[in-house]
């Protein structure tokens, strides 16, 4: 349903939550506001500022993808925005070819603004053909709606129109332009030493496969300010709750691990949202490490960063941003972050980003969406409600068993006691509702055509 230059356009996009969204940190973890991913929200809250105008109004969908909700969105938007990151991977098969359907039942426009394939940093296609398909049938379905495809850098491109799709725009990703045409990186001339407050970060896959876990020990001796930033959500649970139940808890030499020494002195860290993450990173001489968006949070709050670049969305990211990076496997294990620091040039990526910013608005025109730079404050009312927000702080290590420490968190379970026991008790009145038969029958029979014979085993009186 288009609306007409009166009326305000309702956007839906996807994405975990609303940045104006302040979830309790037991809450983001116990629903996964992320979507496992905390770099994931970096990139939605930048699209959410951009595309809020005085004409538009955002709201999130929650990362969630229903396709018997294509009625309702029919029904209630005007436009669906689905910034993705690495989406063109085998792991997210499933979710692309459940995206597809629910787009093939829209009518009104989709809009992605940036999606990437993901292999190895020599750009080869051939760990992706199995996917070729599900791509292939989201590509389609995605144009059938737009005019084109916004992707993050010349190998997607090339990797769609080698598919046959031409109507394929590079545009980079969303983040980089939270700030509109303006990034302003603080640079010194004085090195990196001891006293600098160095971040680090790094996936479980990259220190398991690479030097990297060595390269922030190293670090770790060498700068004691040194503080790594996780992004997953089950580094978040190891921090908050200790939880050692997912498979990455076999992966201890990484400072989110209750075993690592960066644990236990508090120098871990995981963001709930962007707005605290960048905040805390304003305060650091330096970022560097595998994570492209751990590194953009620090180059959007002004802190120099450097990529250590492992796969081709890493690689293609930084190539078209012209961020400073170097190939991860290169680097030796005794790699010191003031060499990087040093050997940092800034310039083409400030330089470069005007340019960028106007072919990312070029973009969005084309495909019917204004911007709050170019059509709004430039994001100003965005930034004022954010600032009235209170949101939680980054998640720290839990080192001890203080009151004070165990007391929210076993509030917080008390509470989800409570909610589930009251959830629990309407789906029993629901299913004994939908059980009814037109012959009456007693309770008992009932309850045991729906559960079955261990109900009557426990209503069998005692002898």
């Amino acid at each position: 349903m288009a609306s007409n230059a009166n009326q305000v356009k309702r956007i839906l996009l996807r994405s975990g939550k609303s940045p104006y969204d302040v979830v309790p940190v037991e809450r983001a973890l116990h629903e996964d506001v992320f979507a496992t991913n905390a770099g994931n929200l970096i990139f939605s809250d930048s699209a959410h500022k951009i595309l809020e105008t005085p004409h538009t109004k955002v709201a999130s969908n929650g990362a969630a993808t229903r396709v018997a909700d294509a009625d309702r969105i029919n029904d209630e938007y005007d436009v669906f925005v689905i910034p993705l990151a690495n989406a063109f991977r085998p792991s997210f098969d499933v979710q692309l070819q459940r995206l597809t359907k629910l787009i093939s039942k829209l009518k009104i426009p989709v809009v992605v603004p940036g999606v990437g394939a993901q292999t190895g940093v020599n750009f080869s296609t051939e760990r992706l053909k199995p996917l070729q398909p599900t791509v292939h049938a989201f590509v389609s379905a995605v144009l059938d709606h737009s005019a084109s495809i916004g992707v993050r850098g010349e190998f997607t491109e090339r990797y769609l129109r080698d598919m046959g799709f031409r109507d394929v725009d590079v545009i980079g990703c969303p983040s980089m332009f939270l700030h509109g045409d303006r990034l302003d990186i603080r640079e010194s001339d004085l090195p990196l030493g001891p006293g600098s407050r160095v971040s680090v970060n790094g996936s479980h896959d990259a220190i398991r496969k690479t030097k990297l876990g060595q390269i922030i020990n190293r670090a770790h001796a060498h700068y004691p300010h040194l503080r790594f930033v996780g992004q997953n959500l089950s580094e978040a649970r190891q921090l908050h709750w200790r939880d050692m139940s997912h498979a990455n808890a076999a992966l201890t030499n990484i400072p989110t691990h209750p075993d690592h020494p960066m644990y236990a002195q508090d120098k871990a860290r995981v963001y709930i949202d962007p707005v605290t993450w960048m905040e805390d990173l304003r305060g650091f001489d330096f970022s560097f490490g595998s994570r492209i968006h751990g590194n953009i949070a620090a180059l959007l709050a002004g802190t120099p960063a450097t990529v250590l670049c492992g796969d081709s969305r890493t690689l293609e990211l930084c190539r078209y941003f012209e961020i400073p990076h170097r190939m991860l496997s290169e680097a030796p294990a005794d790699l010191d972050p003031a060499e990087l620091y040093e050997k940092a040039d800034f310039g083409p990526l400030v330089r470069g980003h005007r340019e960028r910013f106007d072919r990312f608005t070029g973009f969005l025109d084309k495909n019917g969406l204004e911007n709050t730079f170019t059509h709004g404050d430039s994001g100003a009312a965005f930034e004022s409600r954010m600032s009235k927000l209170a949101f939680p702080p980054g998640v720290r290590p839990w080192t001890g068993p203080e009151a004070t420490e165990l007391a929210p968190r076993l509030n917080w379970l008390q509470t989800q006691l409570t909610d589930l026991t009251e959830e629990n008790t309407k789906l029993r009145r629901r299913i004994a509702k939908n059980a009814a038969l037109p012959v009456q029958r007693s309770t008992y029979q009932r309850a045991r055509s729906v559960v079955g014979r261990p109900i009557k085993r426990a209503l069998r009186p005692s002898r």
